[in-house]
């Protein structure tokens, strides 16, 4: 059972399995000083609650498609509470994806095309996906 986070007592391998994230994510985290590396006492490095959510935030900043250096950029935004410069950087991410999203649309709709025209060709004939792959 993995003691209570807010004393600064987990491992390093206890955060990393608190936060669902291998070890070697923990201390990649730290290299990009996205994550501090507490101090060792007694020669182990004893981690917290505000380690375990900061964890957290970077993986659902991740999942929601924030690169490493963005989440970097939010959490100086946050250590600083500029709330106008995180919400442009919000603004800009959420027209990235739709962007992306509508890129996706266009390509769902030219494989759409190219599967009716193979339903509707003969056997005889060279399939249009295949031949559109040759272009």
């Amino acid at each position: 059972m993995i003691e209570t986070a807010t004393q600064n007592t987990l491992t390093v391998g206890a955060l990393a399995a608190a936060a669902g994230v291998g070890v070697e994510t923990v201390r990649y985290y730290q290299r990009r000083r996205l994550l501090e590396t507490p101090k060792a006492a007694n020669g182990y490095r004893r981690y917290g609650e505000a380690h375990l959510k900061r964890l957290g935030f970077i993986k659902r900043a991740q999942a929601i498609g924030f690169t490493l250096d963005e989440v970097a950029e939010l959490l100086s935004l946050n250590d600083s509470r500029d709330h106008r410069i995180a919400r442009a950087l919000a603004k800009e991410k959420i027209l990235d994806i739709e962007g992306r999203i509508a890129e996706l649309d266009r390509m769902a709709d030219a494989l759409r095309r190219l599967v009716r025209v193979c339903a509707h060709g003969g056997e005889g004939m060279p399939c249009p996906i295949i031949n559109m792959m040759d272009s």
